[in-house]
């Protein structure tokens, strides 16, 4: 029996070049940042708690500026246009699934046409005097990472009896999901991993690989 592919795509260095939580608190935020980076990466502290605990250090004051500052600064990797294109006229289904937070992965993304596209990131709020991250997509029972937003949750309603679920990512933040996925297209820190953990994967540097890869998978699975 065929199955039907379907992507969960990371946003933070894979849709952008860069990772704009590190990019703002580097901006905006008191020293006190290093450290608490430092605690995320090294799995000290979950990437929940630390992404909570970044945020706190910034006024929601900042908001604007923040937005303005994110959306100027971030560098859309290569072919993602075409990427959505492709996805949409081969009837692919896209989950973007971000680490990010709500007020800047939808400015960012705003100049594409993402329509049908479900986009799962963190939430934000402002009504306090610092800002606060809110966790409409957290772990299910099955998983006690701590994620914030829980990449496995969300894989794990794509039965895969029916589904060819394929990750496509570059950190940490991505290992989680690449694990239980039946393919992962990955670069930086997450291509590594797959190859020390031999999972079934192939790296890309844009997005047009991405494209080259799908089209592989696509007469292999469908």
């Amino acid at each position: 029996m065929s199955k039907k592919l379907v992507l969960f795509c990371d946003f933070d260095g894979t849709i952008t070049e860069k990772d704009n939580i590190v990019a703002i608190v580097k901006k905006f935020a008191p020293p006190e940042w290093e450290a608490l980076t430092k605690q995320i990466l090294s799995q000290q502290i979950s990437v929940q708690e630390g992404v909570g605990k970044l945020f706190q250090l910034l006024p929601s004051s900042l908001r604007q500026d923040i937005v303005d500052y994110i959306v100027q600064e971030a560098t859309i990797r290569p072919g993602f246009a075409d990427f959505v294109r492709f996805c949409r006229e081969e009837g692919i289904e896209l989950l973007i699934t971000s680490g990010g937070i709500d007020f800047f992965v939808q400015p960012i993304l705003a100049p594409f046409d993402l329509s049908g596209v479900p986009i799962y990131c963190n939430g934000s709020d402002f009504s306090g005097e610092n800002i606060t991250i809110t966790w409409p997509h957290s772990c299910d029972e099955q998983c006690t990472n701590g994620c914030g937003m829980c990449k496995t949750t969300i894989i794990r309603r794509y039965d895969p009896a029916t589904h060819y679920r394929v990750v496509i990512g570059d950190s940490i933040t991505d290992l989680a999901g690449a694990k239980i996925a039946d393919y992962v297209i990955a670069r930086s820190f997450l291509a590594e991993k797959a190859q020390e953990l031999a999972l079934p994967h192939s790296t890309f540097a844009t997005f047009h690989d991405v494209i080259g890869t799908l089209t592989e998978l696509k007469q292999e699975v469908v």
